[in-house]
């Protein structure tokens, strides 16, 4: 134990010794915020991903039509208002004399381009607005969108759809997303051209991103003029780059350090239920697993395996031991943020070793089998990761934990090149996006893009698509609860925890905490005497 912590402390060590040559270029000022995460946003590019960890930054540079505010409600962003004017047209006026960071005007050429681009093959984003056929310019200020069906909940679709320049795109090469999967390199993975209420000044991968205050932004923002990203992988460095004032702020502190935070009363905590819900998932599609030892089989189809994996875990005990207490464990597929949650689907099957021995039994795999399990290179998920596979050791799968950099992970998820994986997903209040992207039959037109199993159900794809174009509202929650009650009997997934989000800061800056895990600069405040 003792040589574990020194060798940690050395690590620090050395990690603070690298920190600060990647700060020493940004001296404290007055309005500076530096945080620190785990997580690279990936890409620049608005539209080539669908992260997390892409958008808590993005967002920040390219605006959608719709945001939320404070309190994370629906609000105006570059559209002020819309209007459904019949069952299959909405209009969208947008808000005038804003520009982007190249001073140029934004108009309603600009969304028309960016929607399609959004909906191009490559994006990530296609999954979201999936019903809309096309928008057409009424003026310069005001659009149409024209949609294949109904849909009553349009607005929210456009949520994190960023507006891109179309002049700008096309004098830079970029008019279709960038293939994140194929990695490739594009002028907009490391520029960036928005109306936001921040500007891109530099972008390094895994390293650090410089944003600066846009003085032109049309909306009222706190007074952070500049913010500085860095990606610190390691909880230890990360957290003795915030005790040494290195950093201000950190996004993901470890789980095993917020009792103590919380004691030392040194900084400043936020906290929230996730929104997200963190599962397992298995590949269903294949006759055979990729990466498991089993032959001309995959054990994954079977419901019976699934409910075995399911019943083998503890999950209370991995949020009591692994997490800290610093999670909820859930049977239920989504929170109760989102519209058409199922209260009584939160009651978890029951952990039981026995029962779950016993159905594998009865599969067929009375020995059990051995498979890979793909996880993301983030010390907690890797050790809930690892404490699974210790728990599913004891009814006889055999699992070999692959930990992989966010780079590798997520093109194995969205190209279906994985047997066995941990994920977490984080919804809207609409159903309906998250369902189409998690549940879905995959297809290249947009549906089942994070349907990392290639599920399969075409009853609930039938009962997915009714959704989305259910105008009553009433009528459409208890649609959303039918589908997440067939998910809960077939468990195309797993669900397992949500997390408590907790954000560590220096005591004289105020946020305001999104269930989401974005910190919104335009919402942030540094200076004594805040809340």
């Amino acid at each position: 134990m003792r040589a574990s912590v020194r060798t940690q402390s050395r690590s620090a060590a050395v990690g603070l010794v690298l920190l600060a040559g990647c700060l020493a270029a940004f001296p404290l000022a007055a309005k500076t915020l530096r945080m620190a995460s785990a997580f690279d946003p990936q890409s620049m590019d608005p539209h080539a991903l669908a992260l997390q960890y892409h958008s808590r930054v993005v967002s920040q540079i390219y605006e959608s039509l719709v945001s939320r505010d404070r309190n994370f409600a629906l609000e105006p962003a570059l559209a002020v208002s819309w209007q459904h004017l019949e069952p299959k047209r909405w209009r969208f006026k947008l808000r005038p004399e804003v520009k982007f960071h190249d001073g140029t005007a934004f108009t309603a050429d600009d969304v028309l381009f960016s929607i399609e681009r959004a909906l191009t093959r490559n994006s990530q984003r296609t999954f979201q607005l999936r019903g809309v056929q096309s928008a057409r310019k009424v003026d310069d200020l005001t659009v149409d969108f024209l949609l294949a069906a109904p849909d009553a909940v349009l607005p929210e679709k456009f949520v994190y759809v960023g507006i891109m320049s179309k002049a700008w795109s096309a004098a830079h090469g970029v008019v279709e997303p960038q293939n994140y999967n194929a990695r490739q390199e594009t002028y907009a993975v490391r520029n960036a051209n928005g109306t936001g209420p921040y500007r891109l000044k530099s972008y390094e991968s895994d390293t650090r991103t410089v944003l600066v205050a846009n003085p032109d932004w049309w909306g009222k923002r706190g007074n952070v003029d500049e913010a500085v990203y860095v990606v610190i992988q390691s909880d230890a460095t990360r957290m003795a780059a915030l005790i040494s004032g290195q950093v201000d702020f950190v996004i993901d502190p470890p789980f095993q350090d917020v009792a103590r935070l919380k004691q030392e009363g040194r900084f400043k905590l936020a906290d929230t239920t996730d929104i997200g819900t963190q599962y397992l998932g298995f590949d269903q599609s294949r006759d055979e697993l990729q990466f498991g030892d089993v032959k001309g089989k995959n054990p994954f189809k079977d419901l019976r395996v699934r409910r075995a994996v399911y019943q083998a875990i503890d999950i209370d005990a991995i949020v009591s031991k692994v997490l800290r207490g610093q999670a909820i464990a859930t049977g239920s597929f989504f929170s109760r943020l989102v519209d058409g949650y199922v209260p009584e689907l939160e009651r978890r099957l029951p952990y039981d070793v026995a029962a779950a021995r016993a159905l594998l039994k009865e599969a067929g795999y009375p020995d059990g089998f051995g498979v890979a399990l793909d996880c993301v290179n983030v010390a907690f998920r890797a050790a809930v990761c690892q404490a699974i596979a210790g728990m599913l050791a004891q009814v006889g799968i055999r699992t070999n934990t692959q930990v992989w950099p966010t780079a590798t992970f997520f093109p194995k998820l969205t190209q279906a090149t994985t047997s066995f994986y941990e994920v977490g997903w984080s919804p809207l209040f609409d159903a309906w996006p998250s369902l189409t992207a998690l549940f879905r039959t995959y297809s290249t037109d947009g549906t089942g893009t994070f349907n990392g199993g290639r599920y399969s159900n075409p009853a609930l794809d039938k009962l997915i698509d009714a959704i989305r174009v259910e105008p009553d509202a009433v009528q459409r929650r208890q649609q959303v609860g039918e589908a997440l009650r067939i998910i809960n009997a077939d468990l195309p997934m797993i669900p397992l925890y949500r997390r408590t989000l907790t954000w560590t800061m220096r005591p004289d800056i105020s946020v305001a905490q999104w269930p989401n895990d974005v910190l919104e600069l335009r919402f942030v405040h540094i200076g004594e005497g805040n809340s």
